[in-house]
């Protein structure tokens, strides 16, 4: 299991391999080891150089900082790994976890917003996670300022998991650091990042994917108009996850990215009731289904020449979704699949949002 654990780190951390590229290698190859083993070929199929894999030192190094931390791995397609989590089309290949693990077992929903959130919307936040929390829901959120601070506060007590964009030893804000240093004593704190990583501008959106991921639905509290919020927003509909937002006065930027999702669709919140209503009925395996599912189907099977050479000549510098391409092409979706897997190990194709992908010229 040792070794397994250090093979899957290596394949996660090694250069071209995302979320979609890892899920894809396992599904093909069955194990890190052999995926590994495999990459090479992989790789000149694609028309490039195979990538740089991770040094086993290193992850050996990151494994022993991990423990020494308290913390612990969880992988996708292990049982322990979060299961509504497991079910979306980007799911991170492995957690860093400290904190009880038991809080992934229960009802989850995600309270997010406005940095410089409002003093009401703050107070609001925290009274709606106290009251969520208490009733057995666990509240998750980013530990961010505002909203995110306010309803971990509220939660505390109930359960609350905090994701984090950095590493799981770093604090950000560090005003935040009692607070985080809490959770992961009460409730649960999650990172996507290795030990030590600084919190960068690429990472929030990832830890957002997180967050949606993990709940059964997503509360925004204020929001801007394009803010992460409202990212955390469109990714828990994308994945089938009820949207709602708490409405607040159109004179109020902080309130626009709410009164529009209310607009667009979104359930109007008003009390821990409203949530509780559209949750309570909710079996994990009775959730609507994603709108695509473009994010990493069982790889089967190999491409010949030419059906490689038909995938790439559909594919340019503009991003065209994976599902457009299996119309177009004709082939099988494990051949696109397997064609695109090979050009991005070759490192001649890029991952868009929203399961589009664009190849250079």
């Amino acid at each position: 299991m040792a070794d397994d654990a250090a093979d899957r780190l290596r394949l996660i951390r090694s250069a071209n391999i995302g979320p979609v590229t890892y899920a894809q290698l396992i599904a093909r190859f069955g194990t890190a080891s052999a995926a590994l083993a495999a990459i090479p070929a992989l790789a000149v199929r694609g028309g490039g150089r195979a990538p740089v894999l991770a040094d086993p030192r290193l992850v050996a190094r990151e494994q022993a900082a991990v423990a020494k931390l308290g913390a612990r791995y969880l992988f996708l397609g292990q049982s322990d790994y979060p299961a509504l989590l497991a079910q979306t089309d980007t799911a991170p290949p492995a957690l860093i976890v400290r904190g009880s693990g038991e809080l992934l077992a229960r009802p989850v929903v995600a309270m997010v917003g406005a940095r410089n959130a409002s003093a009401a919307a703050c107070r609001f936040a925290r009274e709606l996670a106290h009251v969520l929390a208490n009733d057995g829901v666990v509240v998750v959120s980013g530990l961010a300022r505002g909203i995110d601070t306010a309803a971990h506060v509220g939660a505390i007590t109930g359960g609350t998991i905090g994701v984090i964009a950095s590493g799981i030893d770093i604090a950000f804000p560090p005003e935040n650091a009692a607070l985080q240093e809490r959770i992961a004593q009460e409730g649960l704190l999650i990172a996507e990042q290795p030990p030590g990583a600084e919190p960068l501008a690429r990472h929030f959106p990832q830890r957002n994917r997180i967050i949606a991921g993990l709940a059964l639905g997503t509360v925004v509290v204020e929001a801007a108009p394009r803010s992460g919020s409202l990212i955390t927003a469109r990714l828990a509909g994308e994945a089938g996850r009820e949207v709602m937002a708490v409405p607040g006065s159109p004179v109020d930027p902080r309130a626009q990215g709410c009164n529009q999702l209310i607009r667009d669709g979104a359930t109007l919140v008003q009390s821990a009731a409203d949530v509780l209503e559209l949750i309570r009925p909710m079996d994990a395996r009775m959730l609507r289904a994603p709108r695509s599912r473009y994010g990493a189907p069982p790889v089967a099977g190999d491409a010949s020449e030419g059906e490689r050479r038909a995938i790439t000549g559909l594919l340019g510098p503009a991003p065209v979704a994976v599902d457009e391409l299996i119309r177009q092409s004709g082939f099988a979706p494990s051949v696109v699949q397997m064609v695109l897997l090979e050009l991005e190990l070759a490192g001649r194709l890029t991952r868009h949002a929203g399961g589009r992908v664009s190849i250079g010229a």
